[in-house]
């Protein structure tokens, strides 16, 4: 069994600043990956709705980070769980539990990926193509090399060479479109 991924948005950092939006299918499982800042919500909606997808149907919310350009639009799923680096929030419930290696379904996993933020995780997506990883530790597929936001450049580049240790087809970074890794990319 293999899960689905979509690009709703493609994210970009220039003058303005907006996430790249992932929907994730499996099973039960509609997820949606870093809902964040774009310059109009019907760029998260509208796909959705092409995809046939209803807002309410979202069944988990994953924050890469907790920085706003990657969580401001939550709301817009009200029956989601959402997910960050050390727990599960739903309504009133705050469930404790670690990020890392945390299944949500067979193909979509959670792995903590400290670089952009101490408290970063990336989504692990087994699909047709192989692995997919949406991920922060790039904003683009040219990096950047020096992530402005970086507090421990070390551990920026050994986390980025634990997820391309992994083989991944695909990485879905945190501003831009999706690219196939290799030997041009930053570390």
């Amino acid at each position: 069994m293999t899960a689905s991924f979509h690009v709703l948005a493609a994210g970009y950092a220039d003058g303005r600043v907006a996430s790249t939006v992932t929907l994730l299918t499996e099973g039960d499982v509609v997820a949606v990956v870093d809902p964040g800042m774009v310059a109009d919500r019907r760029l998260i909606l509208d796909p959705l709705t092409t995809l046939g997808v209803d807002p309410g149907q979202v069944t988990d919310v994953i924050f890469s980070h907790h920085h706003p350009d990657h969580t401001l639009n939550a709301a817009l799923f009200p029956r989601a769980r959402f997910h960050d680096h050390m727990a599960i929030y739903q309504d009133d419930v705050w469930e404790d539990r670690d990020a890392d290696g945390y299944a949500l379904s067979p193909s979509i996993t959670l792995l903590k990926t400290p670089g952009h933020t101490a408290e970063d995780i990336s989504t692990l997506v087994t699909t047709d193509q192989g692995l997919v990883v949406l991920t922060h530790l790039w904003w683009g597929a040219d990096g950047p090399a020096d992530d402005p936001f970086a507090d421990d450049r070390e551990r920026l580049r050994a986390t980025r060479e634990r997820v391309l240790a992994l083989g991944p087809a695909v990485i879905v970074p945190g501003h831009g479109e999706p690219f196939v890794p290799g030997p041009s990319t930053p570390l």
